[in-house]
């Protein structure tokens, strides 16, 4: 029987799970599913003969290398800056690895004792990144086998909340790791747009938003998303005059989160003491005056240089950080106390559905023709726990699982999932889970 370990039962884990556990008798498998959290362990493994819950903390050396020793393929879903922990583990080991985080600096730096230890590490195999590199690259491909020159790209991805359930001036809701949510955007952005290379800084980056049509949803607002310039020669396009990744959000969103930004509400590392901190003395610790006369809503709103009765001013509102509440949450930095706000108020409820919306923009020439093909995808998600998000996040992964372990992928060394041994297998099995793009071409 084969062993698989699973690092993380947070929000994304769900459907990974239950995939996991689904196959498990048929593919002789053995689930251990660990998490700091052992009773959010057991409400998702169940009482599966197949699966073995365990309540670990992550950074003690001697409980995570027992785990990863006896498995013969790890998972991680932990939070990025855990990875490299088990990342040596599994070289040491000599252990497969899948997640769905970015491929960084440190593992990069790896990348040689990977490639001697015989084994397959696989990064950015979740939605974004992960989906999006399959159904991108599959499309680049097809497009060049047919003799097209691409000279444009553009991908946009979100996760959303479902039209039924979008009940607050946000147009958002958490159905994903928050302190994500918190920190996005943070590092600014750089992408190529028309020949030229251009830099976001973080404080512009929700500032002005431009829109993209997607079919059934309508106008979306997106922000450049990270290192777009990164991934041009890992898709083979570097000579082309656009290159763009980006996030989608509702557009009320995006007005929101610049006002936060402007706030100084999203930063990190210093911290403040907040036992008898009102919540609006924070949320306007930035405002030199606060003139007796005006009201919390007609300070901020001056500083914000909007009307007190505007759309920001109500979101503001609505999270509750105009008012003379005490934070009481002891030495914090403006980001975790934001991400208190937000897992409070944004908190999808039980019965609220989420929605993933990718699309990519491929303009190419062929036969002197100038050709333009859109490619969308929309899934929503069943409740608050079988989300959207945990579904296109999982599957890949669960997926892949199964294909290593089947001896299905002779893959070894770093990689992501831009080649076609890898997407083609995925993608065709993703269709099952309704998980399928539809093309049009202009």
């Amino acid at each position: 029987m084969k062993n698989i370990t699973l690092f993380g039962a947070g929000k994304s884990a769900t459907i990974l799970i239950d995939y996991l556990l689904h196959n498990a008798a048929r593919q002789k498998w053995h689930v251990t599913v660990a998490d700091h959290d052992l009773q959010l362990v057991k409400s998702k493994t169940g009482k599966s003969y197949y699966a073995t819950p365990v309540a670990i903390d992550v950074k003690d050396a001697g409980s995570r290398q027992k785990l990863i020793r006896e498995a013969d393929l790890v998972i991680s879903l932990l939070p990025p800056a855990l990875h490299i922990l088990v990342a040596r583990d599994c070289i040491q080991f000599k252990k497969h690895l899948l997640t769905a985080s970015y491929l960084d600096a440190e593992v990069k730096k790896l990348e040689p004792e990977i490639a001697a230890a015989g084994v397959l590490f696989l990064y950015e195999m979740g939605l974004d990144p992960g989906l999006d590199h399959m159904s991108a690259m599959k499309l680049i491909h097809s497009i060049e086998k047919k003799g097209g020159q691409i000279s444009s790209f553009k991908s946009y991805c979100g996760g959303l909340i479902s039209p039924e359930s979008n009940d607050n001036p946000w147009s958002y809701k958490i159905s994903w790791n928050p302190r994500n949510i918190v920190m996005a955007g943070s590092s600014g952005a750089v992408y190529k747009e028309k020949g030229r290379i251009r830099e976001v800084q973080y404080e512009q980056l929700f500032d002005h938003n431009k829109t993209v049509q997607v079919p059934s949803i309508g106008k979306l607002a997106y922000y450049p998303n990270r290192d777009s310039l990164g991934y041009m020669e890992a898709y083979h396009l570097e000579n082309i005059n656009t290159f763009m990744r980006a996030t989608l959000r509702f557009p009320d969103f995006c007005e929101g989160w610049n006002a936060l930004i402007k706030l100084g509400l999203t930063r990190d590392g210093v911290k403040l003491s907040t036992d008898h901190l009102p919540y609006f003395q924070w949320a306007s610790q930035q405002i030199d005056a606060h003139p007796a006369h005006l009201s919390h809503e007609e300070i901020v709103a001056q500083y914000l240089g909007v009307s007190a009765k505007s759309k920001v001013i109500r979101q503001l509102k609505f999270l509750g950080i105009l008012n003379g509440d005490q934070i009481a949450l002891g030495e914090r930095s403006n980001a975790d106390v934001l991400q208190h706000v937000l897992e409070n108020k944004l908190k999808m409820e039980d019965h609220d559905k989420d929605l993933i919306v990718m699309q990519h923009e491929i303009e190419f020439e062929r036969r002197n023709l100038p050709t333009r093909i859109n490619s969308y995808l929309i899934v929503q998600g069943e409740d608050a726990v079988h989300t959207a998000m945990a579904k296109t996040v999982g599957l890949p992964l669960g997926i892949m699982a199964k294909l290593v372990l089947s001896d299905k992928i002779a893959l070894t060394g770093l990689h992501i999932p831009i080649l076609p041994e890898i997407y083609n297998p995925v993608l065709k099995e993703l269709e099952e889970f309704d998980i399928k793009f539809v093309e049009s071409f202009e």
